[in-house]
């Protein structure tokens, strides 16, 4: 801890620096591997979208060690068409999802778990969601999306400048993109906790870049007058300035979200909190990544083509290139070889 305190303190002042903002070719490079391989998830698999979307039927059964298997084959011996969903809800109970069935196929549903589990048919909780329920929840999904997301840009824009928002929204949709693509290849179903887990890490993500952009900010202030750093050169600062802060509160949200997807839903069983840890996860370590790699590079390209800008990096380059001028030149005129003084001859007395 006390090397990782040191070396924050060095990047803070100054005295050991990352090129964050000058390597921003290689950060887009990777996210765009990322993102290639999202779109392929989505073309080839694409997401598979739970009841409450969809529409459908749902069956719980209330048996301690009930397995998946077991269900899976009682349902399957029906005859019912159809991808099956089954999982583990805790220890005692497992959920079967269907498409949409009508009754003769929901009681033939119901009378084949009661048999294999040894319950009574009132005992088995069965939901059926039409498909317009389903695009009604689907259509509010979005609205809330898309709201978020316009919310968070007039909040920047009036907050800090237009520009910062830009960025922010940039690295967001990053983030969603690439969270959605690795959740439809890892097959999870999308249910309306994996919304919310959607907006969670897009307000997590903001967060954790809003807090650089401020550094930025602060950093910038006065950048025009001093004319010592170019626009890339104080963002690079200000990201090495809250790269330690980043990394340490992003670990320590990663730990319990962490807990919740490998023990509770991977060890115990839990599948109602796989949908929600899977989206927070991969979601907060993505947006710890754009905030740091994608949406300070971002803004620094935005700001460097202002004329403002242009001026003070000329400035800042030549400041810096004239020192280097006036010293070679007073080493090549130290250095010269100096030979014998031509002086006139004096004409000789007659």
């Amino acid at each position: 801890m006390s090397k990782l305190s040191g070396l924050g303190g060095r990047l803070y002042r100054g005295e050991t620096s990352v090129d964050f903002i000058g390597r921003r070719r290689r950060w887009y490079s990777i996210s765009a591997l990322f993102i290639l391989a999202s779109i392929g998830a989505l073309t080839l698999q694409g997401l598979h979208l739970g009841i409450e979307f969809k529409g459908g039927s749902s069956f719980t059964v209330n048996k301690a060690n009930a397995s998946i298997a077991d269900a899976r084959a009682a349902v399957t011996a029906t005859g019912i068409p159809g991808e099956l969903i089954v999982q583990n809800i805790g220890t005692d109970k497992v959920r079967v999802q269907t498409v949409a069935l009508d009754n003769a196929q929901n009681n033939a549903v119901q009378d084949a778990l009661a048999s294999k589990f040894g319950v009574t048919t009132d005992s088995i909780d069965s939901q059926i969601v039409g498909p317009s329920w389903g695009k009604e929840i689907t259509r509010k999904a979005l609205y809330g999306l898309f709201g978020f997301l316009i919310c968070v840009m007039l909040y920047l824009a009036m907050a800090f400048e237009p520009k910062m928002a830009v960025a922010a929204i940039v690295a967001v949709v990053h983030d969603v993109f690439i969270t959605v693509g690795i959740y439809a290849l890892v097959g999870f179903d999308v249910t309306p906790a994996t919304v919310i887990g959607f907006l969670t890490i897009l307000g997590y993500s903001l967060y954790d870049t809003v807090v650089v952009f401020d550094k930025i900010r602060e950093n910038t202030r006065t950048i025009t007058a001093t004319s010592k750093q170019t626009y890339s050169q104080a963002t690079n600062l200000a990201v090495n300035q809250t790269i330690v802060r980043s990394f340490n509160t992003s670990l320590i949200a990663l730990l319990p979200v962490g807990s919740i997807l490998f023990v509770g839903a991977g060890l115990l069983g839990a599948g109602t909190l796989k949908d929600l840890s899977l989206a927070l996860f991969i979601g907060l370590a993505v947006g710890t990544y754009s905030s740091v790699f994608i949406a300070p590079p971002v803004l620094a390209q935005l700001r460097e083509k202002e004329p403002a800008m242009i001026a003070l990096a000329k400035r800042v380059n030549g400041r810096g290139a004239a020192p280097v001028v006036a010293a070679a030149t007073t080493v090549d005129l130290e250095d010269r070889p100096r030979g014998p003084r031509n002086q006139p001859k004096r004409k000789g007395r007659k």
